[in-house]
């Protein structure tokens, strides 16, 4: 048998329903046609995005959020665990009543979604506070109008959704984030996935609390909608003069995020950006947006439909697969 009758075999089986994760010569060959074919329609993608302009998310007033009070938190991390197990993830490297780990500073993570940290203020009122840290929701989020993928989605209850389906790993979502929240999981290098809290939306969807809400012993957590959150904190400024710094963190930055947060020492002793516009991400992006080459702004979306047209391809190999080998079975 020749080497080509060979090669042609390998590919054969490769690429044989089922056979799914690798990329084939095969698949080399069909994606780069692909891609191809739809680098010819640049300049048409470029004009509808020129007079479409990028995709704003106005948000919707009934949405839900949480109200996370500083003062009353004790870093118990009941939240911690709370989120753990409710999205089934894998064991802390420390049990949650080891407090080491407050030693150093933490960041969300693949196993994390949301993590306490502690923080020494300055204050001899208040030394030591606690922090919870996770996807702040924001109201216009900076990582779906970054997304050229459209992998993101933000719901009319206020989480922001992610599709690791139709990621193909650009991390433009990474960058934009003003509050550097979505982590990239670099254990998983031949499956691009992004990790981040999803507010409990399956709950929130059954008429439920998030999990680290219910879990809260302290009361330093109070979900509800928005609105009335806001409300909630104003009073609670109003009245212990002196306990609370008069700032609600998320009314307003970067257009208003669904959590919001109150202490008693500025937000930037907490480890909270500082200086944020009060405008939406993507509104200060537009002229920006606007003058970057078209190659920068057409081809991550050219390649992006390319891997998504890809990825449904196999998913449908492997469904075409399993019906075939229930009906022999």
């Amino acid at each position: 048998m020749s080497d080509d009758k060979k090669d042609k075999d390998k590919d054969s089986k490769r690429d044989a329903p089922g056979a799914t994760g690798r990329l084939t010569r095969r698949k080399f060959l069909g994606l780069s046609a692909l891609a191809g074919a739809a680098a010819a329609s640049a300049p048409v993608i470029a004009r509808a995005g020129q007079s479409q302009g990028a995709p704003e998310f106005g948000g919707w007033p009934n949405a839900y959020g949480m109200l996370s009070d500083f003062t009353l938190c004790v870093g118990c991390r009941s939240c911690e665990r709370a989120c753990n197990e409710v999205n089934r993830l894998p064991a802390p490297d420390a049990p949650f009543d080891d407090a080491s780990v407050f030693e150093q500073s933490r960041v969300p993570s693949a196993k994390a979604y949301t993590v306490v940290n502690r923080y020494k203020t300055g204050d001899p009122s208040r030394p030591i506070m606690y922090r919870k840290i996770q996807c702040n929701h924001c109201l216009e989020p900076a990582c779906a109008t970054a997304c050229p993928i459209h992998a993101y989605t933000k719901t009319p209850e206020g989480p922001v959704l992610y599709d690791k389906d139709l990621c193909f790993g650009c991390r433009c979502c990474v960058i934009s984030c003003p509050f550097s929240m979505p982590a990239y999981d670099y254990e998983s290098a031949l499956d691009a996935r992004i990790v981040k809290c999803i507010f409990c939306y399956p709950r929130i969807k059954e008429g439920k609390q998030p999990a680290c809400a219910e879990a809260c012993p302290g009361g330093a957590l109070t979900f509800g909608h928005r609105a009335e959150l806001i409300e909630v904190a104003r009073k609670r400024i109003a009245g212990h003069p002196g306990r609370y710094i008069d700032h609600i963190y998320g009314e307003h930055e970067v257009g208003g995020t669904s959590w919001l947060y109150l202490s008693s020492v500025p937000f930037e002793k907490l480890g909270f950006p500082a200086g944020l516009p009060n405008k939406p991400v993507v509104e200060l992006a537009k002229g920006f947006i606007s003058s970057v080459p078209v190659i920068f702004t057409t081809f991550p979306a050219i390649f992006g439909m390319v891997y998504g047209i890809a990825r449904g391809n196999e998913k449908a190999a492997t469904k075409e697969a399993g019906e075939k080998e229930a009906h022999h079975g």
